[in-house]
């Protein structure tokens, strides 16, 4: 038997004490596991220091690096998040209908932990504590796949959660951090049909195409983020230009980061000049269309690609729409199902837009960078799902249940005339 099939079966036996903990059991473990990082924050500083200096010595800039960088306050939200988590409602056991049939058995639809998840991530050591978190606040296992390029920190960060729930007097194995990172091994774990219950790939492009053509167990998908600003020609142009602002140089480095600007023609004249001028102080780089150039001088030329592109950097694509049905029109085509925004004050165009879209997360005079576990009321997030499954959209702990049917009767039969 290879070891990752010897971790995966651990983790798997650990699952079942995990998933008959009380609600009180699992916030008292989650608390401690959250005072646990605090209590080693020098140790993890220092091995997160380790993979940076070795991401700088190979070239790594931008985006990946400030993903994987840790600091005291990144470290301290994250054992705040594990907090959050503990405060959430317990998902599992919740009874999401109930009724009672004609013949008197009782049907309910119950919460039960999915099992088994493989967590596999790049750069982004925060993503150790909270799909830990987050699995076992959902009663499942959890074993964690990280990248080379994050190793000291995942390790020192799994060491402390893993000494927390030790000390509780649990298998240690319901959160396993695999160490040995060849693809090979990755591949084997993916395709453990009969002790993997989901694979949740976290990361680049190709991450995710990677585990999605190799996995055998389910896949949720977190492809990029092409999120999208269109401005409405009802739309309080200030709020729209905040919405902007936030959205793409607040950290432009992130999913929920505006790649493209849509702006309806009627107020592309008022509201572009000043808006770019305010993005170019944030020293974005501007690509736009014909009709942005003609109205603001030295904009470059935005290609076809520009408007597919997950850019995940102070670049922002824009182009002056007809309507509308125009701004939906190119979303449909490029956007990629994670976050859309709309600016207007015209509450049918709003809905218009809501039911025009079918993106994860749609919303209405709000910035693209509330698409947010931690923001939508989830404590923490283990990904935004792009794929419809049975989770859409960011995936909090109740992502990580499935439904099934409990049956309570009395001695109800179907089929009386074979018993008599």
């Amino acid at each position: 038997m290879t070891d990752i099939k010897q971790q995966a079966l651990a983790c798997r036996d650990a699952a079942h004490a995990i998933a008959q903990l009380s609600t009180d059991a699992k916030n008292d473990l989650l608390r401690s596991m959250a005072a646990a990082l605090e209590a080693d924050a020098d140790a993890i500083l220092r091995a997160n220091q380790q993979d940076l200096q070795a991401a700088k010595a190979k070239g790594t800039a931008g985006a990946m690096l400030d993903r994987l960088t840790l600091d005291p306050q990144r470290l301290a939200g994250i054992a705040n998040a594990l907090r959050e988590v503990a405060e959430l409602p317990d998902p599992v056991g919740l009874v999401t209908r109930r009724e009672v049939r004609p013949n008197g058995i009782a049907i309910e639809r119950v919460r039960i932990p999915l099992g088994v998840v493989a967590m596999i991530y790049e750069a982004r050591p925060n993503v150790t504590a909270d799909a830990a978190a987050l699995c076992l606040k959902a009663g499942n296992g959890v074993i964690l796949r990280g990248g080379s390029e994050a190793i000291h920190s995942n390790t020192a960060i799994a060491a402390a959660l893993k000494r927390a729930i030790s000390d509780a007097g649990l298998p240690a194995a319901a959160m396993t951090l695999v160490e040995d990172l060849r693809r090979e091994t990755m591949v084997e774990l993916l395709q453990l049909t009969d002790i993997v219950d989901l694979a949740i790939p976290r990361g680049g492009e190709g991450l995710i195409r990677f585990v999605s053509e190799h996995a055998r167990v389910p896949v949720i998908k977190h492809y990029k983020g092409v999120c999208h600003l269109y401005v409405d020609k009802q739309a309080d142009l200030a709020l729209a230009q905040r919405l902007l602002l936030d959205g793409k140089a607040s950290r432009p480095g992130v999913c929920n980061a505006l790649e493209t600007l849509l702006v309806h023609r009627d107020v592309a004249a008022r509201f572009l000049p000043a808006a770019i001028e305010a993005l170019r102080a944030r020293k974005v780089e501007v690509r736009g269309d014909q009709a942005t150039r003609a109205l603001v001088p030295g904009v470059a030329a935005a290609s076809e690609d520009d408007y597919a592109a997950e850019f995940l950097d102070l670049i922002l694509a824009v182009r002056v729409v007809d309507d509308i049905d125009q701004a939906i029109e190119h979303i449909r085509r490029h956007g990629s199902d994670h976050t859309e925004v709309i600016a207007s004050e015209d509450a049918a165009s709003a809905e218009r837009f809501i039911k025009a879209i079918r993106s994860a997360v749609v919303m209405v005079n709000a910035s693209s960078r509330f698409s947010d576990g931690g923001e939508l009321g989830l404590g923490a997030e283990i990904g935004i799902s792009t794929t419809r499954l049975h989770s859409y959209g960011p995936m909090g702990a109740e992502s990580l249940t499935v439904e099934r049917f409990v049956v309570r009767g009395e001695g109800q039969v179907r089929h009386e005339d074979l018993l008599g």
